[in-house]
């Protein structure tokens, strides 16, 4: 029989004897497994924190006790045992369960997050929440090493280790090899001094040594020293004792012999402590322990062999942007990449395997990335920052501050521009457009195919200022692609078509889908210009201006917010050179966060397909139409209808 199916809540497990817990992981690594298999997701990551995650829910009284995921990408066994095993075949699909916590999913889930390094901050503020208000719970933060590298981790550390509150921080970290013979020592140490009687001893022994007249200040200094040099001989600790932590660990994360007394243990101390606990990414599964990177976040694959389900038909946008880049650093050698933790994310790993020396993975330090980037530049090299767009929201200070002002040649390559799929809500790249055009001395542009991404590369790296190329998540369009990239003029775009009633300005992926809406309306009577914008700015204003005044309809289309982004810009200079005799409607992502799906279906749900663009036309003629009649009914001598000569 099987034991989750028993579990709906962690009052469940709380009533399970811990001799059938490693029982119990096997049939959640199970579950975990068969359903990334079939939809996708953070596999390794999650496989690694299954006895943590039991551990925690077994000894914790959540949710009154709170615990926080730092970046919640480990989250599926916390999910299993919080009463979503039923659902959790829904993961990371529309309308089903988010691949990462969410507050609005479960009372279990106490922060959302989807960046790295969030959590000691977020988890403090819990801390401090509970001291305002006289409550008792306990507060943990479960923070991975690689997080560790994230300045915003050691900030939170620094200060909760400042103000001594009862909080405990469980550091996971799944990069180091464990002996057992160090794991045993380790364990054995971690018992002992996170036990009542060590603790007790420590304290009364401070005491009395502080009692000794004259020297019992230094004594203490001194014995304090030795026990930091005893334990500094075997265990890793004193950067957090030195942070106002109390350091315990490491031990094997996955051995309940060790983790459940030492959990107990440290559970009961007062003060800020850091437990230090080993994991094995991808344990339980041959294919991600082997290939830890890929199954961090991986598609759908074959269980049995652990190969993608189905491979690319093309290549992808990533791929075609990174060879070229590539093609231009053999050209140029003071042509240098940086990443935040995200080398095979980004489609670096081929720059870095031919260029090992001018490849920068800075970790999971996006605000350093881009400074680092700076200081580059300002002694002569061209720097790239290839980055997510999600994640460069986290560096736009260092964007503005940084590299702005100071008009450095630094070009930000901004993967995941748009509409991500099945991440969700924290992955969407839909505010790059409009934080970046309005920061001065930058370029932002995107590419309507791989082909003029190509030409783009080549255009930000023979830029002498920031610039910026923004390119989508997915498989490319298998155009025609030129034998080699050329820079394109800075601020031109391209008329594809030519119309006399309506013209569908469009920027990046939504360009051929504007060329698809626009032939459907030609076949209908309805003249339809179409133009590839390619720069959000500097804008086209020439080209803007010139297509509107022949047109009576402007229609923008962008893949993302429509707040202050690229319909927005054309608005403005429509505005500024008093373009006013035709209507106007922008396409693009709405004022709020969007959830989770493929991206086919959001950009269908958003008017953003083929489809939803020619609905908006028709829809703007026939309300054009409507208002005509309308006025037309009712007009008197001297006065004309709405829509005509005067415009709207």
């Amino acid at each position: 029989m099987s034991i989750l199916k028993k579990i709906h809540s962690p009052a469940d497990l709380k009533r399970l004897s811990p001799d059938r817990f490693p029982a119990l992981c096997q049939e959640i690594r199970e579950q975990i497994i068969g359903a990334v298999s079939s939809v996708g997701g953070h596999l390794a990551s999650n496989l690694g924190v299954v006895e943590l995650t039991v551990a925690l829910q077994y000894l914790l009284d959540t949710p009154t006790d709170k615990i926080v995921w730092d970046t919640s990408n480990q989250s599926y066994a916390h999910k299993l045992l919080t009463g979503r095993r039923e659902q959790f075949h829904t993961l990371r699909q529309y309308g089903g369960l988010s691949g990462f916590c969410k507050r609005e999913e479960s009372e279990y889930d106490t922060f959302n997050a989807g960046h790295a390094g969030t959590g000691v901050s977020a988890a403090f503020g819990m801390v401090e929440a509970r001291e305002q208000l006289k409550q008792k719970h306990k507060v943990v933060c479960v923070v991975g090493d690689g997080a560790m590298t994230a300045g915003m981790t050691l900030e939170g550390l620094h200060h909760a280790g400042g103000l001594g509150k009862d909080f405990l921080v469980i550091l996971n970290d799944n990069q180091m090899s464990i002996s057992k013979n160090v794991g045993a020592i380790s364990a054995y140490l971690s018992r002992t001094i996170t036990g009542e009687f060590y603790g007790k001893m420590r304290e009364e022994t401070g005491q009395l040594l502080g009692k000794i007249p004259h020297i019992g200040s230094d004594m203490q200094k001194l014995a304090r020293r030795a026990e930091e040099l005893a334990k500094g001989v075997i265990l890793p600790g004193l950067l957090f004792e030195e942070l106002g932590f109390q350091y315990s660990g490491p031990i094997d994360g996955h051995n309940f012999e060790h983790l459940l007394p030492t959990l107990e243990n440290v559970l009961k101390m007062r003060g800020p402590v850091l437990l230090h606990i080993i994991t094995k990414k991808g344990l339980g599964y041959e294919p991600a322990m082997k290939n830890p990177v890929w199954f961090h976040a991986c598609p759908p694959f074959v269980r049995e062999t652990g190969t993608p389900a189905k491979k690319a038909a093309r290549p992808s946008y990533t791929a075609f942007a990174m060879d070229t880049l590539v093609k231009l650093a053999r050209e140029d050698k003071r042509i240098v990449a940086i990443t935040a933790a995200m080398c095979e994310g980004t489609g670096l790993t081929a720059f870095e395997k031919e260029f090992p020396d001018r490849l920068y993975d800075v970790g999971i330090a996006e605000q350093h990335a881009v400074t680092f980037a700076a200081g580059l530049a300002a002694q002569g090299l061209k720097p790239v920052v290839a980055m997510y767009a999600t994640f460069l929201q986290r560096a736009y200070d260092q964007v503005v501050h940084d590299v702005a002002t100071q008009n450095l040649p630094v070009a930000f390559c901004i993967d995941r521009g748009g509409l991500v799929a099945e991440d969700g809500t924290t992955h969407h790249g839909a505010f790059d457009y409009a934080f970046l055009r309005h920061v001065p001395n930058m370029v932002v542009m995107a590419p309507k195919d791989e082909n003029e991404l190509q030409h783009m590369m080549k255009t930000a790296l023979d830029y002498n200022g920031p610039i910026s190329v923004r390119y989508p998540r997915g498989v490319s369009l298998g155009v025609k692609m030129d034998t080699a990239p050329h820079t394109l003029p800075i601020g031109k775009g391209e008329l594809l078509k030519d119309g006399t009633d309506v013209a569908i300005m469009a920027i990046g992926v939504s360009v051929w889908q504007a060329m698809e809406a626009a032939k459907r309306l030609s076949e209908e009577g309805v003249s339809t210009a179409v133009v590839n914008s390619r720069f959000v700015k500097p804008l086209d204003q020439e080209l803007v201006v010139d297509v509107a005044k022949r047109v009576r309809y402007v229609v923008t289309v962008e893949e993302g917010c429509k707040m202050g982004g690229f319909g927005s810009a054309v608005l403005e200079t429509l505005a500024e050179s008093g373009v006013s005799n035709v209507r106007t409607k922008v396409l693009g992502l709405p004022d709020w966060y969007i959830e989770q799906g493929p991206q086919d279906l959001l950009r269908e749900r958003y008017g953003l397909t083929a489809e939803g663009i020619y609905q908006s036309v028709k829809e703007l003629l026939g309300k054009a139409t409507a208002e005509k009649v309308h006025f037309a009914g009712t007009t008197h001598a001297g006065h004309l209808p709405h829509g005509d000569e005067q415009g709207s």
